[in-house]
């Protein structure tokens, strides 16, 4: 896929760490493979002072260090990159950048000024730039589009989220605006809808006639490193759950969508987060557990517990793992249990999606008979496993599990794109289908804000030791049911839990 428009890319936060880590090595990368348009540049803009010979030789250097690039190429990609200091909070600054932006449409001989907008940038200036930009006409879109891509988190809870989405509404309509999930960028997320409505052998199975329970897990090894001032604000619930997990989640579980286009797909997104059952007192108290990681001798290494990392003050009641037992209210899912968690310091990291399906009613062959399971890695290690039963070899028919794999690995062939260069690919492209649209983010928050009034609960955070898969009463969740987590490994494996 290559991009059409040729168009100029803005990075607010030009000199902030995103950029550094992601989106220049994102954009590098769709430059080496000829994917972005004959004609564009990109122009960093922070109020850091730089010039763009300055910016250029930052980038360069960045570049050399994180990525494998090619001398001859890097060179001529770097000659795309510009730059502009900014006090992006200071509106009459902004002339600046439209006299800027009108150079690099001469240079570049653009005969429209498409231009995408991306906020690296503090949440506190989500509101901010969108304003300074429409002060200056530059969400003007009659000589070519103008689009704004915003990261996560977008609101703090659901009445900031609100008021944001308004307030940026103000300024860019809706089809201007990228929510940024980097998790729906990631090509095996993306693979469960061709997995689902592409295979006569599972849609038909993909509803409470079949499937027992669903588990999907986001596990991180690390804790909060650097990010503890940060994290403290923020926690769990809302650093992967109410974005990540639930968008996953309503893949998970969404209907066909009538065509492949964005509004379609997003349409069934909605309607599934719209039948989340709401979390009710008993709910909160029964089928969810909300954990916090302690110290802990980890593989020989001592790991600080939560409290003791810099920036969490002492009596942080933050939490750093969620689980979840929740429930989809509609046909095709009603009374079936969705476990969901995800926290910091548990012993490895994955993401991964588990389909229980139910045991076979026959009495003879279902007694024994392992359990059938469809296990679709998203990370590390990206692949789909499925196990079943097979006769044991010998006399009688006991049954034995058997499993068959795919890897991505194995697509040799295949080049695949990171989840950054995915989306800014589609975001250039003016393809929303993997943004998340703003009756999504705000069904999002109203089913998670119920968890965020019961933090302030002293008896609702749980302690977990560093290593461990979070605390035993999340284990409690499933065992009640007679069922039991996954353990996972970072290898795509059914074994007991290792990490080779």
């Amino acid at each position: 896929m290559t991009i059409s428009d040729n168009n100029t890319i803005v990075i607010f936060g030009a000199s902030g760490d995103l950029t550094f880590r992601k989106l220049i090595p994102a954009l590098y990368h769709l430059y080496a493979s000829n994917q972005l348009s004959e004609s564009f540049s990109i122009l960093g803009v922070s109020r850091s002072q730089y010039d763009d010979e300055s910016y250029r030789e930052k980038m360069k250097k960045s570049l050399q260090e994180m990525e494998k690039t090619d001398p001859e190429t890097l060179i001529a990609f770097c000659e795309h990159l510009h730059y502009q200091a900014v006090n992006t909070s200071d509106v009459d600054d902004y002339s600046k950048l439209a006299v800027k932006l009108d150079l690099l449409a001469d240079k570049y001989q653009l005969e429209q000024q498409n231009t995408l907008f991306y906020l690296a940038t503090p949440p506190s200036l989500y509101g901010v730039i969108p304003a300074c930009l429409a002060a200056h006409g530059l969400n003007d879109e009659s000589n070519g589009w103008k689009r704004l891509i915003i990261e996560k988190p977008f609101g703090y809870d659901l009445e900031s989220a609100q008021s944001l989405d308004k307030e940026i509404h103000n300024h860019f309509q809706e089809h201007q605006i990228y929510r940024i999930d980097h998790y729906l960028g990631k090509e095996t997320v993306q693979n469960l809808l061709v997995l689902r409505f592409s295979n006569a052998m599972f849609e038909p199975l993909w509803n409470r006639n079949f499937i027992d329970y669903v588990e999907i897990t986001g596990a991180e090894f690390l804790g909060v490193e650097e990010r503890g001032g940060y994290y403290d604000g923020s926690g769990a619930v809302r650093d992967m759950f109410q974005n990540h997990l639930l968008q996953v989640l309503a893949m998970v579980g969404m209907e066909p969508p009538a065509q492949i286009n964005a509004d379609s797909i997003r349409d069934e997104v909605v309607k599934v987060l719209q039948c989340l059952k709401p979390l009710e007192e008993d709910d909160l108290r029964k089928n969810l557990v909300l954990g916090q990681y302690t110290a802990s001798d980890v593989r020989g290494q001592q790991l600080a517990g939560y409290r003791e990392e810099h920036g969490v003050a002492d009596d942080s009641r933050t939490e750093t793992y969620i689980g979840l037992k929740a429930y989809i209210n509609n046909w095709r899912w009603n009374g079936v249990p969705f476990y969901v968690r995800t926290g910091k310091r548990l012993p490895t990291r994955v993401t991964e999606i588990v389909i229980h399906f139910k045991q076979t009613p026959h009495p003879v062959f279902g007694q024994n008979a392992p359990e059938n399971k469809l296990i679709i890695r998203i990370q590390p290690d990206e692949g789909i496993q499925m196990s079943f039963g097979l006769k044991e070899p010998g006399a009688g028919f006991k049954a034995k599990e058997v499993k068959m794999n795919f890897s991505y690995a194995d697509l040799q062939e295949t080049q695949m794109l990171t989840a950054y260069e995915r989306l800014l690919l589609d975001a250039l492209n003016g393809d929303a289908t993997l943004f998340a649209r703003t009756d999504a983010v705000e069904a999002c928050w109203k089913y998670v804000q119920p968890i965020l009034d019961f933090k302030q609960d002293p008896q609702s955070l749980f302690g977990y030791a560093c290593g461990t898969w979070g605390p035993q009463e999340a284990d409690e969740l499933l065992q009640r049911d007679d069922r039991a987590w996954r353990f996972p490994c970072k290898n795509l494996t059914d074994t007991d839990y290792c990490e080779l």
